[in-house]
């Protein structure tokens, strides 16, 4: 009984998997609701080896079976934007090769910088028209591929934020473990 007033009581405040969908699609104007997120992350093991990580959300959760970690091979030092390059450029190649469906978003963790060089992975691969975002860490700001003069900022409370910054922590988790 508890547990059930608890969550009528707070159901607004929690609102289900379609909804948070639906805003995010509002949020990021994107075609349709996502049902597939693949998020990217790259990180500096001590400075000197570069990993990239891809988590995936789908439908609602986090999807570990689908999870990536991938040993950056082509970039010398440390280069996000090249690293961001070169992970997209594997990851999307593969899904030509083997004919399955793209992600309904690629997210990225990064800024301007990596979401332009995931961009020019995907343009190199003849992919265009894919849903493509970054997350911008201390600001939590959200780009959106083709509409960066205009970013998104969430409120702090907001669910959808909430849903972005999860999947992106995942991702960095992800990637240093």
């Amino acid at each position: 009984n508890a547990k059930q007033s608890y969550d009528q009581r707070f159901r607004v405040m929690k609102p289900n998997t379609k909804a948070i969908q639906e805003a995010l699609q509002d949020a990021l104007t994107l075609p349709e609701p996502p049902r597939r997120i693949e998020c990217f992350d790259i990180s500096h093991i001590q400075g000197s080896e570069t990993v990239a990580s891809m988590v995936v959300w789908e439908e609602g959760e986090i999807k570990k079976s689908d999870y990536r970690k991938f040993i950056i091979r082509t970039v010398a030092g440390v280069d996000d934007f090249a690293s961001v390059r070169e992970v997209v450029t594997r990851r999307y190649q593969r899904i030509q090769k083997e004919n399955q469906p793209m992600p309904s978003l690629v997210l990225i963790d990064g800024g301007l910088g990596q979401l332009h060089a995931a961009a020019e992975a995907l343009e190199a691969l003849g992919i265009i028209n894919q849903p493509l975002a970054s997350i911008a860490k201390r600001e939590e700001i959200i780009y959106v591929y083709g509409q960066e003069n205009e970013p998104v900022v969430l409120d702090h409370h907001s669910p959808v934020l909430h849903l972005v910054q999860l999947i992106r922590d995942e991702a960095h988790r992800f990637a240093v473990t």
